[in-house]
């Protein structure tokens, strides 16, 4: 059985990691760490700051016990190729889309709710493409951000963040039947589910293709 150590930004995110690999043979060791969301308002917040704590915490996480590490914090994630070298793996949330993007090179736009994710996961994206699509073909990423809803799940109002978002993804998904929609952070899958149920059209999620990425990448195994 293989453990996977699990880094969140907020305690919302362990059961959606939990349910959504229910059905494979592994163990899920969760670390959370909300301090740098409440610190991304402040004058000095940087790309620097988010770096150095990532980097600190991944280093000690490597250390308990596990044999890879998944990052379900787009801000976390934003910086993963920017941290010292780890002798575990560590994956990223939005991996799994980032290499449907490469093998599907369509138009996407990019929902966020947390302003602070906005800049550096686009510009990861970007930049990921650049080093795997060079000379060729690439997607077309726009991005759009959803205001006024991330503080509500940061106050504790899971319930009214879901029914705002579906609200907003499926008027979302109806204007832009042109591109791909992705819900691009982890929090936003419930919603997103829904709203693709309702509008009987596909909005992919960090979820979408999690188990599937882990199996190639780690090795993880479904339960007999």
């Amino acid at each position: 059985m293989s453990t996977i150590a699990c880094f969140h930004a907020h305690h919302s995110n362990i059961r959606l990691i939990e349910q959504a690999l229910i059905s494979y043979n592994i163990e899920l060791v969760h670390y959370v760490d909300p301090g740098l969301d409440r610190l991304k308002h402040d004058e000095h917040f940087n790309s620097a700051l988010v770096r150095e704590k990532v980097n600190q915490t991944l280093q000690w996480m490597s250390r308990c016990h596990a044999d890879a590490i998944l990052v379900t914090c787009t801000l976390f994630a934003a910086v993963l190729e920017q941290i010292q070298p780890l002798p575990i793996r560590v994956t990223g949330i939005d991996d799994s889309l980032l290499a449907m993007m490469v093998k599907h090179p369509k138009r996407y736009l990019l929902a966020f709710t947390n302003p602070a994710t906005v800049e550096p996961t686009m510009a990861r994206y970007r930049d990921y493409m650049d080093r795997h699509l060079a000379g060729k073909d690439k997607p077309e990423l726009e991005s759009v951000l959803l205001p006024g809803l991330f503080d509500m799940i940061m106050r504790g109002d899971q319930e009214g963040y879901i029914t705002a978002l579906e609200e907003a993804l499926q008027q979302l998904a109806l204007e832009r039947k042109d591109t791909c929609l992705v819900a691009a952070q982890l929090s936003m899958a419930p919603a997103a589910e829904q709203a693709s149920s309702d509008t009987s059209m596909t909005i992919y999620t960090p979820l979408s293709l999690l188990g599937a990425n882990l199996e190639r990448d780690i090795g993880i195994t479904k339960k007999v």
